[in-house]
Parts: structure tokens; C-alpha cells; sequence
């Protein structure tokens, strides 16, 4: 087992992550994802390897998942058998991603994992980002009058309608059987993904809703189960190469404990495309904060030698500064959703009363 150099946690490194923790609880909360496009970047900005960042990312989600499955199944939400389905699948994708980051940094050192999780990072997040923008625009165009019925796609479509002997199960979110070849490669890129940036749910939940056919509420819900199952598996095989940082996913997860109940708070007083808005903001943010860093990785490399120390010094900069804007930037943006949401709630609310008084005058 390799010996990992973990940083050392002053008290300004703790109320640090304490903060980065209660930010991403309170985006957690408010856009229903587990927040971690926000944690591991602001991880690697406070000097964890890449590799770290995303193994205690794990280790600190998969508790959250767990807690949240078992609420919203209260609600029957969750569809425990699609998720445990598609979660052992996800297993077999993790176990691949963490030999895929491992062996780059066997290969390259810490720079290799650091570029290559910085880069997915901004792939990633450039395609998400500008899906969700695109979608808040519309739905902020199209008004509240004008309310968008969701339908299953031709894709989910095809997929209910194929039939491959000896592999079909029914799933009650879908409502008929569905085979099991095609949830093993949408599980198997989830957890793929997860072990990579520690976001497995940009794939995972478009994936139950367009090429299954779950409903919306249902596939955030299910997704919870799938991060837990291969949250759990991701952490242990991560903690047996000595990559999981327990007390970073400790103070991150007190931090993001607090901040999930105001997130979570908020989304009962704003429109979905505000939501959304804020969603694609801090993603496209934090996408520009990553970019910066991936010069000074490929100067560690040696593919990009003719840079400066003061060059790369000052790129890094930048990106910590745009980390930090992203950071507060979204912190206010739903802390003001939520004021003006409750402000207008309590309006209407005195305006109702105003017109019940009249009515019975």
C-alpha cells in the first residue's frame, strides 16, 4: 500500500473545509445532487491530491445517500430494486475508475491525477452545465403557465419494448420489465464516473429518466441508492490503497450536514428553473476555477515546460479566486432565493387573508 502524504489540517484549514462542506451541503439541498463538483475542486485548491479528494468525497457522500434514500422511501419514492440493480453494476465501474486513477499515478505521480481529474472535471461540467442553463432559459421563457408534462422518450420507448430472454425484471418506478444488458452499462458508467470526480449522478440520474423511463422525482430518489451502494464499495477499495482522508470527509460532512437543511429549505419557496439557474451558475464557475489549474499540471509533467513559476503561481491564483467566487457567489444566490421566495409566500399569504377577511365582511 502506497504511503499517501495527507495535508495538514491547521484550524484555518478546518473552518476551511468546514465552510466548503456547509456550501456544498446548502447546494446539495437546494438542486438535489450530492454536491461533490463543488467539494473536490475546493479540496484540490486546498492542496489534496486528486485522488484523495475524490476517495474522501466517497467516503463522506455514501452516509448522506443512505439517510436520504431511507427519507424519501418514506414517501415511496425509491425504487430499492432498480437502485440495488443498477448500484451493483456502478460497483464494477468504480473498481475500474479507481484502477484507471491508481495506475495514472502509479505512472505519473500526483500531477497525473490531478490533470486527469481536473480535465473530466471540465468536460464534465461543460456538458452538464450547458444542458441545465438551456433548460432553466426555457423553462424561465416559457412561463408558469406554460408547464412542460414529461413523457417518456423514443429511447425509453425501444427499451421497454425489447425483450432479451432470461434477462427481464420489472421494476415498479418503470411499471413493466426491462432488461438487465441495458442497466449494466448505464450502472457501470455511473460508477465509473463517480470514481473519477466523485459525481456519479450526472450520469446516473438522466439515465433512469430518458433511457428508462423512470419519473423525475423517482430517479433523483433512486439515484440516492445507487450512490450509496457504490459509495460503500468505493470507499473501501479507495481506504485499502490509503487514499481516504477520514478526517477530511468527517469535516466536510458536518459542514455539509447544516448546510443541506437551509438548501433543502429553500427549494419550497422557488421556481424549478431558479433552481436550475443556480445549478448551471456554480457548475459553469467552478468548470472555469479547474482550467486554470491544468497548465500548472501539465508544467509538473513536463509537457508544458516553457512556463514560468511565477506564471503558474498566478494561473492558480486565478483559479482559487474563481473557486472562492463560485463558492460565495452560490452561497448568496440561494440564501436570496430563499429570502424573496419567502418574502413573496408571506405576501401572498397576507393578500389571501386580506380577501378571506373581505369575503366574509
Amino acid at each position: 500500500m502506497e504511503a499517501i502524504q495527507f495535508i495538514q489540517l491547521t484550524a484555518e484549514n478546518v473552518l476551511l473545509l468546514f465552510l466548503v462542506g456547509f456550501v456544498g451541503g446548502m447546494v446539495s439541498g437546494f438542486i438535489g445532487s450530492g454536491g461533490a463538483f463543488i467539494l473536490t475542486p475546493a479540496m484540490m485548491s486546498l492542496g489534496v491530491p486528486a485522488v484523495v479528494a475524490v476517495a474522501s468525497n466517497m467516503a463522506h457522500k455514501f452516509p448522506k445517500a443512505l439517510v436520504g434514500s431511507m427519507k424519501r422511501a418514506r414517501y415511496g419514492q425509491v425504487d430499492v430494486k432498480l437502485g440495488v440493480v443498477m448500484g451493483v453494476f456502478a460497483e464494477g465501474g468504480v473498481m475500474v475508475g479507481k484502477n484507471v486513477m491508481t495506475s495514472i499515478r502509479a505512472a505519473y505521480g500526483p500531477a497525473g491525477t490531478d490533470l486527469y481529474v481536473s480535465a473530466v472535471f471540465v468536460v464534465v461540467l461543460a456538458v452538464v452545465g450547458a444542458f441545465v442553463l438551456r433548460d432553466a432559459l426555457r423553462e424561465k421563457h416559457n412561463g408558469p403557465g406554460n408547464v412542460f408534462e414529461p413523457r417518456l422518450t423514443r429511447l425509453a420507448k425501444r427499451v421497454h419494448r425489447l425483450h432479451i430472454p432470461g434477462t427481464m425484471m420489472h421494476f415498479n418506478s418503470i411499471g413493466t420489465r426491462v432488461s438487465v444488458l441495458v442497466i449494466a452499462p448505464l450502472g457501470f458508467a455511473t460508477g465509473l464516473l463517480a470514481a473519477s470526480i466523485a459525481v456519479g449522478g450526472f450520469i446516473g440520474v438522466p439515465a433512469l429518466i430518458y433511457v428508462l423511463g423512470v419519473p423525475a422525482l423517482m430517479a433523483t430518489a433512486t439515484e440516492l441508492v445507487v450512490a450509496f451502494v457504490m459509495g460503500l464499495g468505493g470507499s473501501l477499495y479507495y481506504a485499502m490503497d490509503g487514499f481516504v482522508d477520514i478526517r477530511l470527509s468527517m469535516i466536510i460532512l458536518a459542514g455539509s450536514l447544516f448546510g443541506i437543511q437551509i438548501g433543502a429549505i429553500g427549494t419550497t419557496y422557488v421556481k424549478d428553473y431558479v433552481v436550475k439557474l443556480v445549478m448551471a451558475t456554480i457548475m459553469l464557475t467552478v468548470l472555469v476555477s479547474r482550467f486554470f489549474y491544468i497548465p500548472g499540471y501539465l508544467n509538473k509533467l513536463g509537457s508544458w515546460s516553457g512556463l514560468a513559476a511565477d506564471t503558474i503561481a498566478n494561473l492558480n491564483a486565478v483559479g482559487q479566486f474563481v473557486l472562492a467566487f463560485a463558492l460565495i457567489f452560490g452561497a448568496l444566490m440561494i440564501l436570496t432565493a430563499l429570502y424573496r421566495g419567502i418574502r413573496e409566500h408571506r405576501r401572498h399569504r397576507a393578500d389571501a387573508m386580506v380577501l378571506a377577511e373581505q369575503v366574509m365582511e
